[in-house]
């Protein structure tokens, strides 16, 4: 393992071989109790100052690159976010100690819709709205809201110890972006991939725009679903019966569809019907996305008003009668019900129908999926508008052959499927919206008609003469596409987009997998295209993490009220062990139950680290000079298993498995180190002053390889503890850790194992007997063939005297016996009444868990899961009977009982 940089000697105390308190190394910096808000005070500030955090475009150093996923610049760091970045921050900074020129660049999005919407909720306050404040004013408020408000996340993010490179921060409306962004518009325009037409689109009433799929969440609401006749009144003329949750779109129904198969309605196929309340005749059609086994087979056909009607009138080349305004208001049809709110028309509507005779039911209430605005909370309306397309088909062939050929690696690997699903059936994507915050349509309207797309270094049309900009901004999606390469400079082949792109890997959540991964690929390889074929893409990898839930698995809600705010568990419990949480849980692709139990125990991890360290260093643990080649017993032991671990934990890395590299050294941290080593250690410094200065240094090495594993998980707590150690600058800036093969010790590892085995035991044993940890027995080994001395101090067996006669042994399953004397130890009748009772409780538990998994009427009626915990407590059961069995089969004979029972 490469060692850390060499500083001072600790010193030596001649007479106990421990280190002079005076003179130990950090003694000063670090206090005899860990309290996390002073561990972190300070430390990220000092690492940003010293410049650890600026990538050198101009280094020969191999590049290691990951943008961030821009956060809304209205947001505050939320617990997805404090998730992410812990993942993000953990390969930067093991990517900077390994060598490479590592840029981790950060930035934030202009969050169209929302800043629109609060900008908007403020005017409202002031009695005005946009409109009347006109759009130039509109969107000189909205930056002074961003220069004022904005950015609230980037300042948490430093507490969070992001280790982004600041001097290149982004904003996807800052002028470099601009520029990217209209030239992206201009050359897919130029190219015929981007074009205007008429299609449905999610329209929001409130804010008067399209929304994306990505700003639509789909709830259930409890709504009604009514039957309604067209056609004649009477049941002898052509009439049918369609049902509906949305009885105010009849108005603008151009059509009644059946299944082409349907017997039913063969004969009014082709056929004329009146359609309610608009004088109008609507024809019967045949269209095979019909299912006549729901409700009547009959649907209306509302196709400016519903998607799949859409697609049916697009095929039977229907009329769209758009029947409502940008308000949501029924508008243009020639009745009494213009000019009413959607909702008010819905009864309106329905009660007219009721007059007429033709509500021939109605459900209610009806449960169903309603799309809402993820701002404005209001139902949104499938509307027919005329909006800007991006004609994604060649674009998603090209991100779909890019993971196909290799050149992007997507993992976990199974979720490439869900890539795919999106890349090989991607619809058009509209990228107009009807806001005034954001990156405007570089598209200008002549008074005779001209249109002309300008590009950032093309002349703009004059308002003088007629010329109008297009009004509508594009959807955020479309600059957040850009991010990987125009955060880097492009257009222009800057030294950046040079040395930092195709980026590293792209840490990122699968719910947003279409919504910007998709995106990112597809304009990567379109504005890389002429470049190699290892430039295109805009990263080499795709490592997908889930969702963040509470202890239950449940999503985090307000209305659950199950929520976690990062910043109080930060607080609470320090950054270090929020982040360990974090990384414990972070499973690749799969969502991350997460409570506060959890972060509990990273800060009891966090504060045995910190004891653990300490005690090296009060007891001399050193880094200094060279450890040495021909290392024995623990010390060889313990370096073994800590190259293992670097390499284990290096595999982990490879593959994402941050779950796996946390809980690697943790249990080697908690389980080898702190709980066996150390105290094996404590042999070796109360040894000769030669063994004891070997497992210094031992000491010394495996904190450090330790510490710097850990590193990038818990970047505070381990900078502390490291500088202390080696008196070094800095963590941030180490090596990081290289398994060294020459170090793997195969036979110190298995004699170790054979002596835990032993302890385990005999420690097992004592237990059983109610023998006191704290009680001395006397003790022989047969079969031994090293650690005794290490065996007697950790389970405290006295050699045996003169006439050593055992009352009690074991043998281990490698043949080790162990004799023991626990003639003064074990009150044995108590023992044998303690045990006795034991077993009769044990065996009353078995029978009655075997009675109930006996009971087929039992099996038949309980839950799975409740008869999973009797099966498990029936064979715990089992268990204690053979355990205390044996231990009353080792009882020594009671003084009046002669033999044993």
């Amino acid at each position: 393992m490469t060692t850390s940089q060499p500083a001072s000697d600790p010193g030596e105390n001649s007479q106990s071989g421990l280190p002079s308190q005076t003179v130990l190394r950090g003694q000063a910096e670090l206090p005899s109790q860990y309290a996390p808000a002073e561990v972190e005070s300070g430390l990220y500030e000092r690492w940003v100052q010293r410049g650890y955090f600026v990538a050198d475009a101009k280094s020969d150093k191999p590049p290691f690159t990951v943008v961030i996923p821009p956060p809304n610049v209205t947001g505050s760091l939320h617990i997805g976010h404090a998730f992410e970045h812990t993942l993000i921050d953990s390969l930067t900074r093991r990517a900077r100690m390994q060598g490479f020129e590592t840029l981790w660049l950060p930035g934030t999005d202009h969050a169209s819709i929302a800043v629109h919407a609060l900008v908007e909720r403020a005017l409202a306050a002031e009695g005005t709205n946009r409109r009347e404040l006109g759009r130039e004013a509109f969107v000189e408020r909205a930056w002074q809201w961003k220069d004022e408000h904005g950015g609230a996340i980037l300042s948490q993010m430093r507490r969070l110890g992001d280790g982004v490179d600041w001097s290149r921060e982004r904003f996807t409306m800052d002028a470099g972006l601009s520029r990217a962004v209209q030239t992206m518009f201009k050359r897919l325009y130029d190219d015929g991939l981007i074009y205007r037409a008429e299609r449905l689109v999610n329209w929001s009433p409130v804010l008067r725009s399209v929304l994306s799929d990505a700003e639509v969440v789909h709830e259930e609401v409890e709504g009604e679903l009514v039957s309604m006749r067209y056609g004649s009144l009477e049941d002898a003329e052509p009439h049918i019966v369609v049902a509906t949750t949305r009885v105010e779109t009849m108005l603008g129904d151009t059509a009644v569809a059946v299944h082409p198969t349907d017997q039913r309605y063969a004969h009014l196929i082709g056929t004329d019907l009146e359609l309610p309340l608009t004088g109008r005749m609507i024809p019967v059609i045949a269209d095979e996305h019909v299912d006549p086994e729901f409700g009547t087979g009959a649907v209306k056909v509302t196709p400016a008003h519903d998607p799949n009607d859409f697609a049916i009138g697009q095929r039977a080349n229907l009329p769209m009668l758009t029947i409502m305004d940008e308000q949501g208001r029924i508008s243009d049809t020639g009745t009494e019900f213009d000019g009413l709110d959607r909702f008010e028309a819905r009864v309106a509507v329905r009660e007219k129908l009721r007059e007429q005779g033709r509500i021939v039911a109605e459900t209610r209430p009806y449960l169903h999926s309603v799309g809402h605005s993820e701002r404005s909370k209001e139902p949104i309306e499938p509307r027919l508008s005329l909006q800007w397309f991006v004609n994604v088909a060649p674009l998603a062939e090209a991100a779909g052959d890019a993971v196909r050929d290799g050149r992007v690696r997507i993992s976990p690997p199974e979720m490439a499927s869900r890539y795919f699903a999106w890349t090989d059936n991607l619809h058009d994507w509209c990228i107009s919206r009807q806001l005034w915050w954001g990156h405007r349509i570089p598209v200008w309207y002549s008074p005779t008609g001209e249109m002309v797309c300008v590009g950032p270094d093309d002349p703009q049309p004059s308002e003088d003469d007629g010329w109008r900009q297009d009004p509508d901004v594009l959807d955020t999606w479309f600059s957040s596409g850009l991010w990987p390469f125009s955060t880097l400079g492009w257009p222009d082949e800057t030294p950046d987009l040079a040395k930092f792109y195709p980026t590293t890997v792209l840490v990122t959540g699968y719910d947003i997998l279409f919504f910007w991964v998709v995106r990112m690929m597809m304009f990567g390889l379109y504005a890389m295209k002429d470049d190699s074929a290892e430039r295109d893409v805009p990263f080499h990898t795709i490592a997908l993490h889930g969702m963040v839930r509470d202890q239950f698995g449940r999503k985090m809600s307000k209305t659950r009220g199950n929520g976690i705010d990062p910043i109080d568990w930060m607080d609470r419990f320090g950054t270090d062990a929020m982040r360990f949480t974090f990384a414990r849980g972070a499973n690749p692709g799969a969502d991350v139950p997460i409570g506060e139990e959890a972060v509990q125990g990273s800060r009891n991890f966090c504060n045995k680290l910190w004891n653990a360290v300490r005690f090296g260093l009060l007891n001399g643990a050193t880094t200094d000079g060279d450890l040495a080649a021909d290392l024995t017993g623990p010390d060889a032991w313990i370096v073994s298993r800590l190259n293992r671990v670097i390499a284990e934990v290096d595999g982990y890395y490879a593959d994402y498995e941050f779950a796996k590299i946390a809980d690697a050294l943790y249990h080697f941290a908690w389980d080898e180190v702190c709980d066996w080593y150390l105290e094996l250690a404590k042999v070796s410094l109360n040894g000769s002053p030669e063994r004891a200065a070997v497992t210094r240094r031992v000491l010394g090495e495996v904190f450090d390889g330790l510490l710097k594993l850990l590193h990038p998980m818990m970047p505070f707590v381990t900078e502390k503890l490291w500088t202390a150690l080696t008196a070094a600058e800095s963590l941030v800036i180490a090596p990081w850790p290289t398994a060294d093969p020459d170090r793997l010790d195969p036979g110190a590892e298995q004699a170790v194992e054979l002596m835990q085995d032993v302890v385990l035991q005999v420690r097992r044993f004592r237990s059983d007997q109610g023998v006191k940890p704290s009680q001395r027995i006397p003790a022989r080994f047969v079969g031994l063939t090293g650690y005794a001395s290490e065996i007697r101090t950790l389970l405290r067996l006295d050699e045996p005297a003169a006439g050593f006669t055992p009352t009690a042994s074991l043998t281990t399953a490698a043949g080790v016996r162990i004799e023991l004397d626990l003639s003064t130890a074990v009150d044995v009748a108590a023992e044998r009444a303690r045990l006795e009772r034991d077993l009769t409780g044990a065996s009353k538990e078995r029978d009655q868990t075997a009675g109930k998994l006996g009971s087929e009427a039992f099996l038949g009626k309980a839950p799975e899961h409740i008869v999973a915990g009797i099966r498990a407590r029936n064979e715990a059961a089992v268990a204690d009977i053979q355990r205390i069995e044996r231990a009353l089969a080792e009882l020594p004979p009671t003084p009046d009982a002669g033999t044993a029972p």
